[in-house]
């Protein structure tokens, strides 16, 4: 749908740092594209101009359609093609809205967040269409995520407060505010992998033009159905050993290497990305510039730019910022050996229980991980911090903060550059 008529986008700023990170949401990397820059995107049909909102800032009157957001809303193409459409059939002032119990939603947006008003069975998301410019008095715009379950998991009896299969409610109409860097993980894997899983899915099923394309071309080269092209979109300059498995559906950026052994499942693979021998990737986000060398493993984790393992380290459900380096035979556990509700980090920075019966870790930007390091479920690295393996620290069972990274102890501590804390300056002390 594009929208001809002029209109006016207003962005409003989500200013809280989200942590680990020590960066507001619309600087992070979702699907391998920084928030602001997405969220641009998705509304570019729609919107000719903009205009950004500081904190305190006054509106000046304005007379013309305009779509309201802030900047820390992550949204997909299918969600505000719907909310646009409706809005402007409605054509009066609208506001996004959730059903309390709708799955997705209740699931996994819900939990952790702060950005939601109530409004009696109903949930109001900071994203707003006026007609003629911003007025008080809006109705709200309920949106049907048209959640789809889907199991991802199975835990025995023993080993988890929930057994049996594990499901996402995984929407074919995405929008999730990034409060926490859980947020950035549903984002990326539920409503970003799984989603476009779901999506293609349901138009396979739906569309027979689709589905014999697809198969046509698996026979047209000689491969299985998702490893054929059509489901697997592979940039240029790329090298790809013949060894490798790649099945879809997947996207490769430009100038990628793939070596002998590797395989990768319904990935999203950045440019400039080198992939080791027998490197695993499965349902994660790699951003560009990663490097993973051989046998380093992902498991619906999100890598963002520029960030690198060591060999035969482990992650699971977790987000990596960018510039950061994970040494070698590290592992990021996921679940709680006792069957305790796994805990995590809310918008305000408070403990709270995550609804995530599985769950890995966050390591913020610009950090140095040694080798052998053993990180417990939900445990966050702050931006900045060098945490070097020791014997009395080699297992992170407790949030590590920039005051706690190793580097403080070090006479050469200026070598480390900390661009997310330089009004912090390290206490020298011989180690």
């Amino acid at each position: 749908m594009i929208y001809n008529s002029p209109m006016l986008k207003i962005i409003l700023h989500a200013p809280t740092p989200i942590m680990p990170f020590c960066e507001p949401a619309r600087e992070l990397r979702i699907q391998n594209t920084p928030l602001w820059l997405h969220q641009r995107d998705m509304l570019a049909p729609y919107a000719t101009r903009e205009m950004e909102l500081k904190k305190d800032d006054r509106l000046q009157p304005v007379r013309e359609p305009t779509i309201v957001y802030r900047d820390n809303l992550y949204f997909d193409e299918p969600f505000i093609e719907y909310f646009m459409k409706e809005a402007i059939r409605k054509n009066r002032p609208v506001r996004a809205a959730f059903r309390a119990d709708d799955p997705a939603f209740r699931e996994h947006a819900f939990p952790l967040s702060n950005s939601y008003t109530p409004a009696g069975s109903l949930y109001l998301a900071d994203l707003w269409y006026y007609p003629n410019g911003p007025v008080a008095g809006v109705e709200p715009l309920v949106v049907d995520m048209q959640a789809k379950e889907i199991g991802y998991y199975h835990v025995p009896t023993y080993m988890a407060d929930q057994s049996g299969d594990l499901v996402f409610q995984v929407p074919l109409r995405s929008m999730i505010a990034i409060d926490s860097w859980v947020h950035i993980f549903i984002a990326d894997m539920v409503f970003g992998q799984f989603g476009r899983g779901a999506r293609y899915e349901k138009r396979a099923n739906e569309e027979l033009a689709f589905k014999l394309k697809i198969l046509g071309k698996a026979v047209f080269e000689g491969r299985q159905v998702l490893e054929c092209s059509e489901v697997v979109i592979v940039g240029e300059n790329c090298v790809i050993d013949p060894s490798a498995i790649i099945k879809g559906p997947t996207i490769i950026g430009n100038n990628v290497t793939v070596n002998a052994g590797a395989v990768i499942d319904n990935s999203y693979i950045g440019n400039n990305v080198n992939i080791g021998q027998g490197a695993q990737v499965m349902l994660s986000v790699v951003g560009d510039g990663a490097f993973l060398p051989f046998r380093a493993a992902l498991f619906m984790t999100t890598m963002m730019e520029n960030s690198m393992l060591a060999q035969n380290t482990c992650l699971q459900m977790c987000v990596i910022g960018r510039n950061t380096f994970l040494g070698a035979g590290s592992t990021w556990t996921d679940y709680n050996l006792i069957p305790a509700p796994i805990r995590a980090r809310d918008g305000n920075g408070e403990l709270k229980i995550s609804n995530r019966p599985v769950l890995g870790g966050a390591v913020g930007h610009n950090c140095r991980i040694g080798a052998g390091m053993i990180i417990y479920p939900a445990r966050t690295i702050e931006s900045d911090v060098v945490l070097a393996a020791s014997d009395k620290r080699r297992v992170i069972d407790r949030d590590v903060t920039f005051d706690q990274s190793d580097h403080h102890k070090l006479k050469s501590s200026e070598m480390h550059q900390t661009p997310y804390h330089r009004t912090k300056k390290a206490v020298v002390e011989s180690w």
